[in-house]
């Protein structure tokens, strides 16, 4: 190995473990966690899989402890990968020293790094780099060396030049306090104080750039907030009014202090070179420092608010995913509009499409009893039970025309239900919705879609991008690359949560299932096709292109209800079998008894740590064994409450201050929750009505899909707007 090889290259077992250290301590957890979890990820096993079914080996971390660990560690490999860049661009040049090379390994993020290396970046023409070139650097040297006696001028006047572009005394100090400014704007230990002082400090200002024109950022025309107090939201809207052009933004800060520290770096005392020096900290703070710190400050609080704004919206996806499905009833799905006519979709307790119609029963052809008629023909043939109305264009209408036929309805409990459509729009249209329905139009794809997502929400939205389903806050407005990778993880995590029905599931939801990619999936549904219905999970092993580590990673979500096995349709991963079958042995009974009363109070009684022990397996698996046995088939949703269903239309005009309602979660933001209360437009809990004591985040109070009591406390009929609160009025 090379002398410069030696200097630049790290083993990299020293580096990862390095990096599971650092970890250790950031995130607060135990080497033992830390190591495991990275050997496991770095084995090619996925979250849900190890928080699920290798709980001995992390110390029974959760998903979100795992995630941690994987993208810190992404962040940390991704740093040690642009140190050794940094060492050896720097090496190349000759001027790597012990100490410089200290500082950036030890360099604890991306931000240091670059600090350390600027100063040996190569650059564009710059004013210090001509001066350079004009062989003022001896000058910069001699003004730096701050002299007690002398005459500057005296000595600038020696590097006159007129050949090589000096043509004054003047000219040449000038370009030697060009050199000193750009030194110190690269000084690595200024740029972090001054950085510091900035976050610390700063005030982030907007005007507007014409105050007489109208729009949504006119709260922003003229205001002001301290950098550090600045909320993600703010962020993020003052972000969007500066791009599209409404806003000027800036960011000031006291600079006197920042002069002060630069001077303190820079001046050792008296000197003849000392207002020189003063001038060059100035200069070097306004035309180099303070604008890309500006930028750097600006990027983290924009780089802090989208991060929030993916979270906010990661939550709310994840429960409104896991909203209680609603089993074992034909609805009536209806996608409604003006001009063409509400599409209507019945389909059956699974799912399955069983007729397509259209009826015009809105504006501007008001074929009313027509409509009725042929809802009143559907109702009556398939013994409809729910209608499921998309809340769109002419949703109001369609849905006071819905409670006229239900009050005509004798004989059977019929009620509706307006659900969102977010969404349905992007699916009808996409690929996936062709394949499914390839004879149908984008509407009536639409139509079966809004009568799916009420029966099975999980199933159904998995066919729709993430972002297009709109429960974020500001999702236009950060890296959607980043906002991808978020959303689908939890996606993948709620999928692998509920579990998949290894013969009803279709492509899209299985794409979703741990170690399964979207080829995989089509060809276990194609296998599923060619060789009818799974009735054992070993099955999967026969799926072309599914090899061992795919079918250990996937099969344990995977379900078959009327299998060979009944642990099949269970969580428990065919690797516990024989721990199961001595479980039962133990217990003297046959799987035959799995979830019944019998089973459950033997189970019950049961130590699971002496069990544990005496079965070589490990507590916590033992207790998801237990927990399985005792609840075969179990979705985890069912435990969540119902959806409101309606027999009869709320109007805006009905409300009152006082009055008090039932209402459904929308959508969870920063400042306030939105609640479905049955009218036209949600109405909003500001986050300081939403409980009498003091809330720092609404998430803390209401969850997407929560049904909550809530009580009017204003009503703008002139903007649709219905202002409520969780406060129980005294």
């Amino acid at each position: 190995m090379s002398e410069q090889q030696s200097i630049v290259t790290e083993d990299p077992a020293l580096v990862r473990e390095r990096i599971i250290k650092q970890m250790t301590g950031e995130l607060q957890l135990s080497l033992k966690q830390v190591r495991t979890t990275v050997d496991l990820l770095d084995e090619g096993n996925t979250i849900p899989f190890i928080a699920r079914y290798r709980k001995e080996m992390t110390g029974e971390l959760d998903e979100n402890q795992l995630r941690s660990i994987e993208e810190r560690m992404q962040y940390l490999r991704n740093l040690e990968d642009r140190k050794q860049e940094v060492l050896r661009l720097i090496e190349e040049q000759g001027k790597l020293t012990d100490e410089l090379r200290g500082q950036i390994v030890q360099a604890v993020k991306l931000q240091e790094v670059e600090d350390l290396y600027r100063p040996y970046r190569q650059k564009r023409k710059t004013r210090a780099s001509i001066a350079k070139e004009r062989g003022l650097e001896p000058l910069a040297d001699w003004l730096l060396s701050q002299p007690r006696s002398g005459s500057v001028e005296a000595e600038a006047a020696k590097f006159v030049d007129e050949a090589r572009g000096v043509e004054s005394a003047e000219a040449a100090l000038q370009g030697a306090m060009d050199i000193i400014a750009e030194s110190a704007a690269d000084d690595a230990k200024v740029r972090a104080w001054v950085r510091r002082y900035t976050t610390d400090h700063g005030i982030v200002v907007t005007e507007a750039k014409d105050s007489s024109a109208e729009s949504v950022y006119e709260m922003y025309y003229a205001y002001q907030e301290p950098v550090k107090r600045l909320p993600p939201h703010r962020t993020l809207a003052i972000n969007r009014g500066e791009r599209e052009d409404v806003l000027k933004v800036s960011l000031t800060v006291p600079v006197e202090r920042i002069h002060e520290f630069m001077a303190r770096q820079l001046i050792r005392g008296e000197s003849v070179t000392k207002s020189y020096l003063l001038a060059v900290v100035e200069d070097a703070y306004k035309r180099l420092i303070a604008p890309s710190i500006e930028r750097e400050v600006r990027n983290e609080l924009t780089e802090k608010a989208e991060e929030h704004a993916i979270q906010i919206f990661a939550e709310n996806l994840r429960n409104l995913l896991l909203q209680a499905p609603i089993k074992g009833k034909v609805v009536l799905g209806v996608d409604p509009a003006y001009r063409t006519g509400c599409k209507l979709a019945v389909v059956d307790d699974t799912g399955k499409m069983l007729e397509i119609a259209v009826t015009y029963p809105t504006p501007p052809n008001n074929k009313v009893a027509e409509a009725e008629k042929k809802f009143l023909e559907l109702i009556d043939k398939y013994d409809i039970e729910l209608i499921v109305i998309g809340n769109g264009t002419a949703s109001r209408e369609t849905e006071q025309f819905v409670a006229d036929v239900i009050r005509k309805v004798k004989g059977r409990e019929l009620k509706y239900l307006i659900v969102s459509e977010a969404g349905a729009s992007v699916y009808s249209a996409s690929k996936i919705a062709q394949d499914e329905f390839p004879t149908l139009d984008v509407a009536e794809r639409s139509a079966i879609s809004i009568a799916r997502r009420l029966q099975d929400p999980l199933a159904e939205l998995v066919k729709i991008d993430p972002k297009a389903i709109g429960v974020g806050q500001y999702q236009h407005d950060v890296v959607q690359k980043r906002l991808e990778e978020s959303l689908k993880a939890v996606v993948e995590s709620a999928v692998n949560h509920v579990g998949v029905d290894l013969n009803t599931a279709s492509p899209s939801l299985l794409s979703y299932v741990s170690g399964i990619n979207a080829t995989l999936a089509k060809n276990i549904v194609k296998f599923r096709e060619e060789n009818g219905k799974f009735i054992s999970r070993q099955q999967l092993s026969k799926v072309p292109r599914l090899g061992p580590k795919a079918f250990e990673q996937c099969v344990g979500f995977m379900r078959i209800a009327e299998g060979t096995n009944p642990l099949d349709n269970t969580p428990i991963h065919p690797e516990s079998y024989k721990t199961v079958d001595a479980l039962f042995k133990e217990l003297r009974l046959e799987l035959a008894a799995l979830g019944s009363k019998e089973l459950k109070d033997k189970l019950q009684a049961l130590e699971p740590e002496a069990v544990a022990a005496q079965l070589g397996v490990g507590v916590p698996t033992l207790r998801d064994i237990m927990d399985s046995l005792q609840r075969p088939g179990r979705d985890p949703r069912e435990e969540l409450p119902l959806p409101i269903f309606h027999t009869d239309v709320l109007k805006i005009e009905d409300l009152v201050p006082g009055m008090e309602l039932q209402g459904t979660v929308r959508n969870v933001i920063d400042f306030g929750a939105f609640i479905d209360i049955g009218v036209k437009n949600d109405g909003l809990v500001h986050i300081s009505q939403l409980a009498d004591k003091f809330v720092k985040h609404p998430m803390d109070v209401v969850s997407v899909g929560d049904t909550v009591t809530v009580w009017v406390l204003g009503v703008d009929l002139k903007k649709g707007r219905v202002s409520l609160t969780m406060k129980k009025p005294q």
